[in-house]
């Protein structure tokens, strides 16, 4: 089915299509954390959204398109903060471990903050037979980390002479154990969250510092 083109709608036409589009990515993602993919039909989506699902094919396409976008758009959110956080908290104005807690606490705080959110960032990790990022948008916010330990390890501040698996290791003790100690509802307070991240530092220093 041919989606609405936008360049031949009027201004009120476009805003309400927009309007459309974003209620439809809104309904998707709560299904799509709460049932999981293959579960989810477009009927339901185009039910939860208010719209007909005429509406969602025309916007979207199928239900792999529509999952593409939710899952670029939650992506694309977390990039940004991850991009925010690395420029303030990793900027080499106090001590190294302060300033990885202090990362990791931001990002964990900010980015999975809600067990919905927290859910759909492990159902990312399900691969299964689901659509996935495009290229360029794969594992960005953990190879902008990796840029910076680079510098880092340039600099001494660190010891590794491979930057990404050093990124890899850092996730995957910090803001991966947190996401999943919200996930599982271990913790939901900030001092939880922060003993988390600060005893993940902890053990990464002492492999990399």
């Amino acid at each position: 089915m041919s989606r609405v083109n936008a360049s031949t709608q009027t201004p009120g036409r476009r805003r309400r299509s927009e309007g459309k589009r974003a209620a439809i990515l809104d309904a998707a993602e709560i299904l799509f954390v709460e049932e999981g993919y293959d579960a989810v039909s477009v009927d339901e989506i185009a039910a939860h959204a208010q719209v007909s699902k005429r509406t969602v094919y025309d916007h979207f396409g199928d239900k792999e398109e529509i999952f593409s976008r939710v899952l670029e758009r939650v992506s694309d959110a977390l990039t940004d903060a991850v991009r925010a956080a690395i420029d303030e908290e990793l900027a080499g104005r106090s001590g190294l471990r302060d300033e990885l807690v202090n990362f990791g606490t931001r990002i964990a705080g900010q980015t999975l903050k809600s067990s919905r959110y927290a859910r759909f960032r492990m159902l990312d990790s399900r691969r299964g037979s689901r659509p996935w990022l495009p290229e360029s948008k794969r594992d960005l916010a953990e190879r902008m980390l990796a840029e910076r330990f680079a510098d880092f390890a340039g600099t001494g501040r660190i010891h590794t002479t491979d930057p990404a698996v050093a990124a890899r290791h850092f996730t995957a003790l910090t803001i991966g154990l947190a996401l999943e100690d919200l996930v599982r509802g271990r913790t939901d307070g900030s001092s939880e969250l922060q003993k988390v991240v600060s005893d993940g530092v902890d053990v990464f220093l002492r492999a990399y510092g």
